[in-house]
């Protein structure tokens, strides 16, 4: 067996989960329809965030402490990044301005985008992609804002999915 590099281990496992993810989510909206799945998916989505907020922040060292900074924050997700979102999802998170966090993706090629696309289900998608993200923070105790609000697929009318994540901290 040859070495394996820790970012192809990343990819390939961020890569069978994700299909792992879309194929459960195609069967739900053969079977239920779009209403349906979406509603199946965010909850799924939201009753996992905790769980897999816990389980980052002990992999990262954080422990059970809470993130009650900018600072603490943006260490915790630039690990979340590394650890989730591998580039073919085509997405990157950036700090460009104290206490925002900015998302975008690639024109057209966000991996969610195109497998909606694929399975005729773009239409009506409910953008899962940055639910979970707003679930992340969420199961961290931040209050925030996220412009624009997202809930179909931004590439369903445009080229583009990008925007920030305001965070309040107390």
């Amino acid at each position: 067996m040859r070495p394996v590099e820790q970012a192809e281990l990343i990819n390939l496992l961020n890569k069978c989960w994700m299909t792992h993810d879309g194929m459960w989510f195609y069967y739900c909206f053969q079977e239920f329809g779009i209403q349906k799945a979406n509603k199946i998916n965010k909850s799924a989505i939201q009753s996992l965030a905790p769980i897999e907020v816990g389980r980052i922040k002990k992999f990262l060292g954080i422990g059970k402490e809470s993130i009650k900074t900018f600072d603490e924050f943006t260490r915790f997700f630039d690990g979340v990044s590394e650890l989730f979102i591998p580039d073919f999802m085509n997405a990157s998170m950036s700090f460009q301005r104290n206490n925002v966090m900015h998302w975008e993706f690639k024109p057209k090629e966000c991996f969610a985008y195109k497998g909606m696309k694929r399975i005729g289900a773009l239409d009506e998608y409910e953008c899962g992609v940055i639910y979970r993200i707003e679930c992340w923070i969420k199961s961290l105790g931040i209050t925030y804002e996220v412009t624009p609000r997202v809930t179909k697929c931004l590439m369903q009318d445009s080229e583009f999915c990008s925007g920030d994540f305001t965070l309040h901290f107390e």
